[in-house]
């Protein structure tokens, strides 16, 4: 993957080549930013550049024996880590029965050069556990210190990525300790984190954080119109409402076929309709969207609610809604007001929350639709 192939982080860019032409790489870095950043493909550009045979000032070469086995993600001096799923408990425990990153690393590689910025949901999806959480075990921990203890295949530098580090369990994370801390001779180690607050502070502290910040939304506009063929309009309309995420400008794209926002509309009107039947029917329909779509609808929810509060107030320039969006929570917007947007923030919250942990689908979205049903007037407040 080539530095030019990464939407916008032109900044970040220059940064990581100076790092390499300058001889200062650190030996563990941490890539951190919000979602849809791209702060993996930065991390998978930069081990390319790192493992080029013909540098340039401002990227690989791209055709190298390197650069073309980078590419596909098959360097034999490339690692990765990811988060796998566990298999059914054994003898042995779950955690030295879960799956190595080797079991899935086909499917890894599919899923980023089909497209680099998805996010961890998808990943889950990807590998059939829409509703658990995946891990990084201790059995994945001892195969990278295995691979690690071997030398260099093909290049003077063996780079290894671990995507999401803070899904390591204590004991993972305790066991590469010491190598993060003192890597074998021109290792080098990539985290890739959307949340470092849960890495170990241990390992936290020996990493050098490489800050990813949203893209720039004329970086988002440009990509959207060059690589999905958007008229202009229509791209900076994306790239405004996207923020700087361009999973998210990606997903916006094909707005139509949102169901989160199919579902929201239907959960409004049955609310302000007090149609508590219809209510009920919409909970069992929900209830069987797995946990972490579940969870994407709720928060996805919340962000809808609040976009309504400011069409409410008449502040529209700070509102990042488009197309079927826009048009519904302008209509809208008269029954979402300063008296009730707080419990319904609360409800839809508490949910999240009650989902996050293992909560019964049909008895939470029960309890906060009939909360929510009493919220919603059926009338404009005068």
């Amino acid at each position: 993957m080539l530095f030019s192939d990464i939407v916008g982080q032109e900044k970040v860019k220059e940064r990581l080549i100076q790092l390499v032409r300058e001889n200062r790489v650190p030996h563990a870095n941490l890539f951190v930013g919000p979602p849809g950043a791209g702060k993996l493909p930065l991390a998978v550009a930069f081990a390319q550049y790192i493992m080029c045979e013909n540098r340039g000032k401002s990227d690989s070469c791209g055709v190298c024996p390197s650069c073309r086995k980078v590419a596909k993600l098959v360097h034999p001096d490339l690692h990765f880590v990811f988060p796998t799923k566990t298999k059914e408990k054994s003898d042995e425990g779950a955690d030295e029965n879960s799956e190595k990153p080797d079991d899935t690393i086909s499917t890894w590689r599919s899923a980023i050069i089909a497209n680099p910025y998805f996010g961890e949901n998808d990943w889950y999806e990807m590998i059939g556990m829409e509703n658990k959480q995946g891990i990084i075990s201790t059995a994945t921990a001892s195969e990278i210190i295995r691979k690690l203890g071997l030398k260099s295949f093909e290049n003077e530098f063996k780079v290894i990525i671990i995507w999401l580090p803070e899904r390591m369990n204590n004991q993972a994370a305790n066991k590469l300790l010491k190598l993060i801390e003192e890597p074998p001779e021109k290792t080098i180690f990539l985290l890739v984190s959307e949340n470092p607050t849960h890495i170990l502070k241990t390992i936290l502290s020996r990493t050098q954080q490489v800050m990813v910040p949203p893209i720039n939304r004329e970086s988002v506009a440009l990509a959207l119109h060059d690589k999905y063929n958007l008229s202009p309009e229509l791209a900076h309309d994306i790239s405004r409402i996207a923020n700087g995420n361009f999973y998210e400008a990606i997903r916006l794209k094909d707005q139509e076929s949102n169901y989160f926002f199919t579902s929201y509309r239907k959960l409004m009107r049955l609310c302000y309709s007090k149609n508590v039947l219809g209510l009920l029917d919409w909970v069992d329909e929900t209830a069987s969207l797995g946990r972490e779509d579940l969870k994407h609808l709720l928060v996805y929810s919340l962000r809808l609610t609040r976009e309504t509060l400011v069409l409410n107030m008449g502040v529209e320039e700070v509102s990042y809604l488009m197309g079927e969006e826009e048009a519904f929570c302008h209509d809208f917007s008269p029954f979402i007001t300063t008296n009730n947007v707080f419990s319904i923030t609360d409800e839809l919250v508490t949910a999240f929350e009650c989902i996050t942990q293992n909560g019964n689908p049909t008895v939470v979205l029960t309890h906060m639709t009939m909360r929510m049903v009493k919220l919603i007037p059926n009338k404009k407040a005068a």
